[in-house]
């Protein structure tokens, strides 16, 4: 997707840290009164949001969007659960997933696309501390190199 009209309004940079994310799904978002013109202003926040199946309806629960400035007495509550639009084939693929291999569904990104509010689910399987330690012992190496080839292309 080079740019088609996409504005990345929030990551959920916590998610790639604590899940290893195995595959991606975009879903549009159902929301209310001023919501969107929250989510322009880019006053979304990811980081504890989860996604869960009810009634064979996915729904994002603790997905943080902050009431609008300019609102009135009818602002949104920030933290109300929102029913993703998915088509009946990828929710039944992923509920298939979801309970056969015990993986679990996290919003990974937020983004407008051609003026539309859209979520990238992530179908996410949780790391342990060893993971999590591993992975950013390999950041750390190759953070070093790049710094050591910078250093040395300097001089």
């Amino acid at each position: 997707m080079p740019s088609e009209g996409i504005k990345v309004v929030s990551d959920n940079r916590k998610a790639f840290h604590d899940y290893f994310i195995e595959d991606r799904i975009e879903a549009g978002i159902i929301l209310t009164g001023t919501e969107i013109k929250s989510i322009r202003n880019g006053r979304v926040n990811l980081k504890d949001s989860y996604a869960h199946l009810d009634n064979g309806e996915i729904w994002v629960y603790q997905m943080h969007i902050s009431p609008y400035e300019q609102g009135n007495r009818f602002n949104h509550d920030p933290l109300r659960p929102r029913k993703l639009l998915l088509h009946r084939s990828e929710i039944n693929k992923l509920v298939g997933r979801i309970q056969q291999q015990g993986l679990t569904l996290i919003p990974t990104k937020m983004y407008l696309k051609r003026g539309l509010a859209k979520v990238e689910l992530g179908v996410a399987q949780g790391k342990k501390n060893y993971d999590k330690r591993q992975a950013l012992a390999e950041k750390e190496s190759k953070r070093d190199i790049e710094r050591a080839l910078k250093d040395r292309n300097r001089s």
